[in-house]
């Protein structure tokens, strides 16, 4: 019988400790979006392949800015 108390108790503190998890989540706005992954799916990723072939560099042409940057500063 006195297992029956323990695992009461556990049962009970663990699921006040999820509460207090989740108020302070739902607090912070982490709740907050929850129609944008839904719809996500539904656009293009062209678009997204388009953003990241702009915002990627390759080595030569660091290096070529680089070499623009000293020639700069000389």
């Amino acid at each position: 019988m006195d297992i029956l108390y323990l695992m009461i108790l556990c049962s009970v503190s663990l699921a006040a400790i999820f509460l207090v998890v989740f108020i302070v989540n739902a607090k912070k706005g982490q709740f907050e979006d929850d129609e944008s992954p839904a719809v996500r799916i539904l656009f293009d990723s062209d678009e997204v392949k388009e953003d990241e072939s702009n915002g990627n560099k390759t080595d030569d042409e660091e290096k070529g800015e680089d070499k623009k940057i000293e020639e700069k500063s000389e």
